[in-house]
């Protein structure tokens, strides 16, 4: 059997990968973006009509197109429900763009580092890529695809002087601007969260996620186009898997108008704020002499650069390992693994941990790591 070319550019997950690690019931995992388990809706309240369970339109159930609409433009991005598209999850949204966009050797600037699962689907489909840090001009490219809003994995949230510094350099390169937002309502302090895409001049493509404030198994998230993209996306769509599932769009749908919405963040808002000033404080004991990194506004990422430069945080990754605790290296999510910082710089999830976990966790690991940059 011989599989297609671009076979030989996708390669595995490395957070999938250690996801399967973290069903251990006595493994401390800081590696996956998992939210809370206590923060997701209850179940007792799911409202399914029969029609959700019939074949559906590829764009999205209209109602809920709709609602995404209304939530989208009070972000400060006038759309209509027309150009809405409900996803199969917002990766979904990366995978649509790419197949639209993107051929081998397609310029793409990329925030470096960023989200490794948009590089993996990337550079499935042949992007050379022209790398950037989070904040800073975009180097010309047909795409550039950025997460502004409490970047994954950095948790930078983009000023609003980067934002417009961002709308006028893409604008100058004719590039499209796809904004990747799924950590919008995970806001902890006063910060701009306008979409760069608002008041862009070119064509754009901007999505969101349901995934972060509802919960990452219903799989649904959605992306707004601008007019000249939102057709060649539906049809796309179609291809992909006809329309998203009806019983999640059903359930969203009932949640969004069942709760006051505004409510429901600010408790969720409350919530992960809390895990993070316990996270970050249990990191002041334990890291304080052996990393830098800044408080998150937003998100639910620490991103840490370990001081000593030769520090190689995916071998630190198998001694902790042997000791049941995982956490995500940072070279993957670099375009050129060969940055200066890929190889000691570390993500840890603070959301999914208890706080004893967390205590444990990050007990065990900073002694792995003060061993190994000691030599």
């Amino acid at each position: 059997m011989q599989l297609a070319t671009r076979m030989d550019r996708l390669v595995s997950s490395p957070v999938r990968d250690l996801l399967a690690l973290t069903e251990q019931p006595d493994v401390i995992s800081f590696a996956g973006g998992l939210p809370a388990q206590d923060s997701f809706p209850s179940r007792a309240s799911l409202e399914i009509p029969e029609s959700a369970l019939q074949y559906g339109a590829s764009e999205g159930d209209w109602p809920l197109r709709e609602r995404i609409a209304a939530l989208v433009c009070g972000r400060g991005l006038q759309c209509d429900p027309e150009h809405v598209i409900v996803l199969s999850g917002s990766q979904q949204g990366i995978d649509l763009v790419a197949k639209l966009l993107v051929d081998t050797g397609t310029p793409v600037a990329v925030e470096s580092p960023t989200y490794l699962a948009a590089l993996q689907v990337f550079s499935l489909f042949g992007a050379h890529y022209r790398p950037f840090a989070p904040g800073q001009a975009p180097p010309s490219a047909n795409l550039v695809y950025l997460n502004p809003t409490f970047q994954n994995p950095t948790g930078h949230c983009y000023s609003t002087a980067e934002r417009e510094h961002m709308r006028v350099e893409c604008a100058r390169h004719q590039a499209v601007l796809f904004e990747d937002d799924p950590y919008h309502d995970l806001c902890f302090e006063n910060c701009d969260r306008t979409p760069v895409v608002s008041g862009y001049a070119g064509d754009w493509v901007y999505q969101g996620s349901f995934s972060k404030s509802l919960a990452p198994g219903m799989r649904l998230g959605y992306l707004v186009a601008s007019e000249n993209l939102v057709q060649p996306l539906i049809r796309l769509k179609q291809a992909a898997d006809l329309h998203s599932n009806r019983l999640a769009q059903a359930w969203v749908m009932h949640l969004l108008e069942a709760e006051h919405t505004a409510e429901r963040v600010c408790r969720l808002q409350d919530h992960y704020r809390a895990r993070r000033d316990h996270f970050g404080s249990v990191l002041d004991a334990h890291f304080g002499d052996l990393a830098d990194w800044s408080l998150p506004e937003g998100g639910l990422f620490f991103w840490l650069t370990l001081r000593d430069r030769h520090a190689d945080t995916t071998a630190i990754l198998e001694a902790a390992l042997a000791e049941k605790v995982v956490f995500m290296p940072g070279r993957p999510f670099y375009p050129d693994t060969r940055h200066a910082d890929a190889n000691r710089t570390l993500r840890l999830n603070f959301s999914n941990a208890t706080r004893d976990d967390v205590e444990r966790g990050l007990a065990v690991l900073a002694p792995l790591i003060r061993s190994a940059v000691q030599g």
